[in-house]
């Protein structure tokens, strides 16, 4: 991805009532945090690594307003767009983290629901599958991050990506719950992302996968 610098990116950032500065000051009292937002405890709180410019998590936001939604991405530049967006409605069940995926047990403690991965970095070279946010490191810190069973939903137009993420999965005791290979020619339930809506202008299949790990076998 070309990043392109943002100027005064920070300071937009902190002006935002849609940004954590300090997210590890809540790690633990998520649903806190947001009950102090929407006046009862949220349902459920799920988290995207890689929210990129948000229109995922602001649209999950809209449609399922009983259920809080946590976006992380390692690049102020790019988040900046997601709370500019988040900031044309009025959502109180959205947040925003800037927060390299390495460091996310220092911000949630067995308190998310739904890990969502969209159509994330595939770094498609073998010697860099460690990098892969579905490679076994990143799989151990996930499991601290849970509430109850671990369960991970993943999209990406990268076959690489996808083929190494099932074979990860289910070697790391995960279910496949749900598998597809065309997501956007299925009945499966579906919330684009900005990547996802161009790739779809392209005619570029879409690859699916609902992944999960009961609590027992973390």
């Amino acid at each position: 991805m070309r990043l392109r610098n943002v100027k005064n990116a920070r300071e937009k950032l902190l002006s935002s009532p849609y940004f954590i500065e300090n997210p590890m000051e809540y790690k633990g009292t998520w649903k806190h945090y947001f009950q102090g937002k929407v006046d009862e405890l949220p349902s459920k709180i799920c988290v995207e690594i890689g929210c990129g410019k948000g229109q995922f998590l602001v649209s999950m936001a809209q449609k399922y307003p009983d259920v809080c939604f946590i976006g992380i991405e390692k690049y102020e530049s790019v988040l900046v767009r997601a709370v500019e967006l988040a900031s044309n409605f009025s959502l109180s069940n959205l947040c925003f983290l800037a927060l390299d995926a390495k460091e996310i047990t220092n911000v949630f403690a067995s308190e998310i629901d739904t890990l969502y991965l969209n159509f994330s970095d595939p770094w498609p070279k073998a010697r860099h599958a460690k990098r892969r946010l579905t490679s076994f490191s990143f799989l151990k810190l996930y499991d601290e991050i849970f509430a109850g069973d671990a369960k991970i939903i993943q999209k990406t137009d990268n076959l690489i990506l996808f083929a190494s993420s099932l074979e990860n999965y289910s070697q790391y005791g995960y279910v496949l719950q749900t598998v597809c290979m065309d997501l956007h020619h299925s009945s499966i339930p579906n919330v684009m992302s900005e990547y996802e809506m161009r790739f779809s202008k392209l005619g570029e299949k879409i690859n699916y996968v609902e992944a999960i790990k009961k609590k027992s076998e973390k």
